[in-house]
């Protein structure tokens, strides 16, 4: 397979990397707004350079598109019109009108897309996911996610994220409806500025808690902070009728046991990043798009999830700013 990199960032490099350890690809294109960007990121995984998105697609038979949230409604409408299977990070879109026209296009289309929520791909995420699907939980009660970054985000990105809901909060949202296999019914959603200023001033929030209540009955709560001193912090909770698990809790995770018999509970080094914490799950993805590139599985996170993980986020969003709880039918 020959596959085109959209995007030579962070998690460009890292999909590269991921792509040229994988027998089955045979040549990897890369393209980037930065075209030294995109040299260096080629140079490290021996790719081809593209002098844009447009040349890079050009007799590929994939594209992961991991370029500026603002470039992918246009990316991913481009290599759908070529007949490309796609990978795109989250968001689809920057908002939800937009969201829901790509996603119109791509059904209508009989696109193949695959959002990259890679948090479905987590090892621990899938046994938890198998337990509950098995009956071994009994009942789902709750659920509780936590996600709390290790540092906030540049000054500069943070009018351009869409707010904490959508930017970070969107990959908790899609792992609840993967999860439970239900969808979200109402949220409540409040936040606050404890310590980092910016955020105030685009409207933002550093810290916030959102509760859901879903489809099947079982209620969720997420907690999400900007700013972990102690590391990146990821964890999924579930509690049911016949037992009780949780996901990301091990020798990284970066907390602090109080209990003097758990004193050495989490002594490995701390989870700092997205990157590391996820890598298994990153390669995960990739590897099962690349099945559905070939034909052999459908999209395991299609474009109609991206967009109701979206709706939830924006549920979130309108929360926190009316003080209200807000039904999924309103948005």
């Amino acid at each position: 397979m020959r596959v085109a990199v959209i995007g030579a960032g962070r998690i460009g490099q890292l999909h590269a990397r991921a792509l040229a350890d994988q027998p089955e690809v045979a040549a990897l294109v890369i393209a980037d707004a930065d075209a030294e960007r995109a040299r260096t990121a080629a140079a490290a995984v021996d790719a081809t350079v593209a002098e844009s998105a447009d040349a890079a697609m050009h007799g590929v038979d994939a594209v992961i598109i991991a370029a500026s949230t603002d470039a992918h409604a246009a990316l991913v409408q481009a290599a759908v019109d070529r007949g490309l299977p796609t990978f795109c990070e989250k968001p689809l879109a920057l908002d939800l009108a937009m969201t829901r026209q790509l996603v119109d296009h791509v059904e209508r289309s009989k696109g193949v897309v695959q959002v990259g929520f890679q948090r479905r791909f987590d090892p621990a995420y899938r046994q938890a996911k198998q337990l509950l699907d098995s009956g071994a939980l009994g009942t789902l009660y709750l659920v509780r996610l936590i996600a709390h970054d290790h540092e906030p985000p540049p000054d500069a990105y943070i009018p351009v994220s869409g707010g904490l809901f959508r930017d970070s909060s969107i990959h908790d949202f899609d792992a609840l409806r993967w999860f439970t296999a239900a969808e979200a019914v109402e949220v409540y959603a409040v936040g606050a500025v404890r310590r980092f200023e910016v955020f105030a001033r685009y409207d933002d929030v550093d810290t916030a808690v959102a509760t859901i209540r879903m489809s099947d009955g079982s209620l969720a709560c997420l907690s999400q902070t900007r700013h972990d001193p102690r590391g990146y912090d990821i964890r999924m909770e579930a509690v049911g009728s016949a037992d009780s698990v949780a996901v990301g809790l091990a020798p990284r995770t970066p907390i602090r046991s109080c209990e003097v018999d758990a004193s050495d509970m989490f002594s490995g080094p701390a989870w700092q990043t997205f990157l590391t914490r996820f890598e298994a799950a990153y390669r995960s993805e990739l590897a099962e798009f690349l099945r559905v590139a070939r034909g052999e599985i459908a999209s395991p996170c299609t474009a109609r999830d991206g967009l109701e993980a979206m709706r939830i986020s924006v549920a979130a969003t309108r929360s926190r700013a009316e003080g209200r709880p807000i039904a999924l039918t309103e948005v």
